[in-house]
């Protein structure tokens, strides 16, 4: 008997996807709720799982193939699984229920998982700037971080070369074997570059669903909102002192270091409550005003940026911050985000400058009016009590909606910030 198998429910608003990888080919063993294909949506991928125990039996759309909500993309034939293959299926869901089980105790988890300190989170600014990134579903993604290699380094064989799972595993392969051949073999002749011989190449790669939607979406707030960028420069010298001081009993105490981002999103929170419009959005003929910060942080996952919200920031402490957002970091990367961690969002904090950026104009995340973007810091000479000193110096941008935010609410609302980084204190009797 066969099972037909349909596009899931995608999320609110989310009507369609598009088909990024046949994860099982007609013949393969599958166990119930095993995924078979991943799908790209504008913001995630997701995996379309198997609703019975059996075989793969007619694929019905093709990788690159446009599906809607509902649609039926393969069949399974329940029970008739080859000798052997019904077995390795059993292995692969108790695995699969093993590693869900993992996920489901993130709270208890999360702590040791996201180690990295969230001021490490790879956000890009303004739209972010990664075209040099591979294209990857979930399951490839997986065999990646699990060989530990580089994507950029493997070939595709896939549709519009795009890498899949076997892709990896053969790399995987002959990264094991490489030291062994290495060892029996002649080092081969340096081959001469394709420059060098006159040939010259061009590569077209279709853009991913999210890629399209982030191009639609940062044109679309340059063509709607009348965009400005206010500028600061902020001494992180007291940040500075305060984690060294405090860095070793706040990871022992809380499980996670104490980052540069928990810091900026306390004083964002304490900015926004001063001056409102900064964190409310234009509805039609109506402002909306918001009494609570959900924060939006710009990270980088592989198929590009996505924009996870993290929720009443300004209730929260700067050990629920730093965890929240470095298991969005960690989950950005391993491809596990869904939609509901990205909706909403009232306000954005864009990080180039943990990729050396000195100095930006990010674009604001409609509906959002405004959005902060960091860079890094480096010692320049500043004038303090009339003497020129060294001090550890960061570039602020807000860019903001002029329609709805005022330049004095916005200058006003980054000196804020401004003042909370350089002196802590504040943050703590709400100053």
């Amino acid at each position: 008997m066969a099972t037909e198998v349909s596009v899931p429910t995608l999320g609110e608003s989310v009507t369609e996807a598009t088909v990024g990888e046949w994860l099982k080919k007609p013949g393969d063993a599958v166990a119930a709720d095993e995924p078979i294909a991943s799908l790209e949506t504008d913001k995630v991928a997701v995996e379309v799982p198997s609703p019975v125990a059996g075989v793969i039996g007619e694929l019905k759309v093709e990788v690159g193939d446009t599906v809607e909500v509902g649609a039926v993309i393969a069949t399974v034939e329940e029970g008739a699984a080859p000798a052997g293959k019904g077995e390795e299926a059993g292995r692969a869901s108790q695995q699969r229920e093993e590693g869900q089980e993992k996920r489901e105790s993130a709270g208890d988890a999360g702590k040791a998982a996201a180690k990295a300190s969230a001021s490490e989170v790879e956000s890009l600014p303004d739209g972010g700037h990664d075209s040099g990134s591979v294209t990857m579903s979930p399951a490839v993604r997986r065999a990646v971080l699990e060989h530990g290699l580089d994507p950029t380094n493997i070939k595709g064989t896939g549709k519009d070369g795009r890498l899949t799972k076997e892709d990896v595993l053969a790399a995987a392969k002959s990264k094991q074997a490489a030291p062994q051949d290495a060892s029996t073999e002649a080092a081969p002749a340096p081959s001469v570059p394709a420059s060098s011989k006159g040939e010259r190449r061009e590569e077209r790669v279709k853009m991913t669903r999210m890629r399209q939607t982030i191009a639609k979406r940062l044109k679309a707030a340059q063509d709607n909102a009348a965009l400005l960028t206010t500028f600061n420069d902020c001494d992180m010298t007291a940040v500075i002192e305060a984690r060294e001081a405090y860095k070793e009993t706040f990871a022992k105490k809380h499980g996670i270091k104490l980052g540069f981002m928990s810091f900026f999103a306390k004083a964002a929170a304490l900015a926004l409550k001063d001056v409102p419009a900064v964190n409310a959005y234009i509805d039609g003929d109506e402002i909306v005003y918001h009494d609570y910060v959900d924060l939006s942080v710009a990270v980088s996952a592989p198929n590009g940026l996505v924009v996870p919200v993290v929720r009443s920031i300004d209730a929260m402490s700067f050990a629920e911050i730093e965890l929240a957002i470095a298991d969005y970091g960690k989950r950005a990367k391993e491809g596990t985000l869904t939609m509901e961690d990205m909706q909403g969002g009232t306000f954005t904090i864009s990080n180039g400058g943990v990729f050396g950026s000195l100095m930006s104009t990010p674009i604001i995340n409609p509906p959002q009016s405004a959005v902060l973007g960091l860079h890094r810091i480096e010692d320049r000479p500043v004038v303090r009590d009339g003497e020129v000193v060294v001090r550890p110096m960061m570039y602020l941008a807000l860019s903001y909606d002029h329609r709805i935010i005022d330049g004095r609410e916005a200058v006003t609302a980054l000196k804020i910030m401004k003042e909370a980084i350089e002196d802590p204190m504040r943050m703590l009797i709400d100053l």
